[in-house]
Formats: C-alpha cells, sequence, structure tokens
C-alpha cells in the first residue's frame, strides 16, 4: 500500500479489489483473507474491513463453506450516458505506430459472461486474449488487454501484435473498422500492474475501455487500458451549438498526448 495516498490502507485494498471485481478477475471466487493479507502486505483485519465494505455494497458475498464470491453487476439502465468519441481510431492507431509493444500474453479462451455480453456472442465461445505493454522512450506508458472473437484473428497472434496495432491487423483479416464507444475512468494499481508501468502500488492510473464495432455494427474487440497519467493525456476540442438559449458543449475533435 502507498503510504503517500491520504486515504486509510483498507480503502486503498477496497479501491483495488473493486476494480478487479469490475474487470471479471474472481469469476472462481477471492483469495481468503490470508492470502489478501499477504499480497497487500497489511493485517488479516485490515483485509476483512475491505471486504466487509465491498458486501455492503453489494459486490460480494461472503458465505460459510463457499468463501467469498462476487456479484454479477446489474446491466446499466436504458439511455444511460456514453461518449462516442470523434476521431478516436485514427488516433489510436498513430499511437501505436509511435510506440513500442511488449506482448505479455496472447491465448485463445471460452468467452467469460462480461466479455460475451460486451462481443454479443455466448458465453464460452473461443476469444483471443492479449496482454501488452506499450512503452515510449521514456518507460511503460500503458498496460492493455484486448478480446476479440477468435473468428476473427485467424491471421494473427503475438507475434504480429508485437509489430503492428491490432486494429490495422484487424482490417488486414477483412474487418471494417466502424466505430467505437469508450469510457474513462479512474483505478489505482494492484501488484501485478505496478510492476508493468513501474509505478508504486496504489498509484492512480486513467482507466480506458472501449468497445470497438465494424461497419454493420457488430463489435469486434473489447479492450481495458491502464494508462500512467504522467505520460498520457487525452485532449478534447469542443464547440457550442444549439440557439442562443440552449446552447451545449459537443465534442468535435480528440487528440491523445504521450510521453
Amino acid at each position: 500500500m502507498s503510504p503517500a495516498l491520504p486515504l486509510p490502507k483498507y480503502h486503498q485494498i477496497y479501491l483495488v479489489l473493486r476494480e478487479q471485481l469490475a474487470e471479471g478477475r474472481f469469476a472462481a471466487g477471492l483469495p481468503g483473507e490470508v492470502a489478501l493479507a499477504g499480497q497487500f502486505g497489511v493485517a488479516r483485519i485490515t483485509v476483512r474491513k475491505a471486504l466487509e465494505q465491498l458486501a455492503a455494497e453489494g459486490l460480494i458475498e461472503r458465505a460459510r463453506g463457499r468463501g467469498t464470491v462476487p456479484v454479477a453487476p446489474a446491466r446499466p439502465a436504458a439511455g444511460s450516458e456514453r461518449m462516442h468519441l470523434t476521431g478516436l481510431l485514427e488516433n489510436i492507431v498513430s499511437m501505436g505506430l509511435r510506440t513500442k509493444v511488449r506482448v505479455l500474453a496472447c491465448e485463445e479462451m471460452p468467452a467469460t459472461d462480461a466479455v460475451a455480453q460486451a462481443l454479443q456472442i455466448a458465453p464460452g465461445t473461443p476469444v483471443q486474449k492479449a496482454l501488452r505493454v506499450r512503452s515510449t522512450k521514456e518507460g511503460p506508458l500503458s498496460l492493455i488487454t484486448t478480446h476479440v472473437p477468435a473468428a476473427l484473428t485467424q491471421g494473427f497472434g503475438k507475434r504480429e501484435l508485437a509489430q503492428k496495432p491490432i486494429l490495422i491487423l484487424l482490417e488486414e483479416s477483412g474487418v471494417r473498422i466502424g466505430r467505437a464507444v469508450q469510457t474513462i475512468s479512474a483505478r489505482l494499481a494492484d501488484a501485478t500492474v505496478a510492476k508493468e508501468l513501474g509505478v508504486s502500488v496504489g498509484s492512480a492510473l486513467l482507466a480506458v475501455t472501449r468497445l470497438i464495432f465494424d461497419e454493420d455494427d457488430r463489435p469486434v474487440q473489447w479492450l481495458h487500458g491502464l494508462y500512467r497519467p504522467d505520460r498520457y493525456q487525452y485532449e478534447m476540442q469542443l464547440s457550442r451549438v444549439g440557439g442562443i438559449d440552449a446552447k451545449v458543449w459537443v465534442s468535435t475533435e480528440l487528440t491523445a498526448q504521450f510521453h
């Protein structure tokens, strides 16, 4: 745990576990209190307090004989706000061509419920899961996890992912990229992420979730990205539209800057 953060240790653990639950990391159940205490380097009572907070929010269930298991999140309500970012796909490819990538893993696996829901496929359908670290000359920039239906990835694997951006590989495989829906939030680095990005456990990161569709509006890639905020930022150009009494801001252009 980071002593520099103005947060109690149990709350730091709660935040890290909450993000991992959202990513579907504990489908088979959470580790026990003793294992978590060892992972975070804290007393067992500190872990217990974090788990109690997660349980109070309905994110986990603790049952004798079953251990601690995640509770499936409710689906977003219809009409919930999402931001569609113009110019995003071109910017992503440009960044991919100007950074170096190290492929940590690339494997075909059955789609979990969360992945299947995002990609609009049946649970258990084969998908390619890839884990990559992107870097600039200053060091690690981002840790990216992608899921793509395996039927679309027959032409590329770990070697190709180390050489070209995945969107280019998809287009070379015949996929016609259309649009993307993206959300940006924040999360704290756990031990694994901290090691790959060269930051302290508990450091704040930009968390990006991106769903990419083809021109027929079928999902073709689901991405989770964790970015170092000291090396990466989004910039949006906004314009006001509408009548004098109802002007609103809309995005007209987006760029991603990194160093």
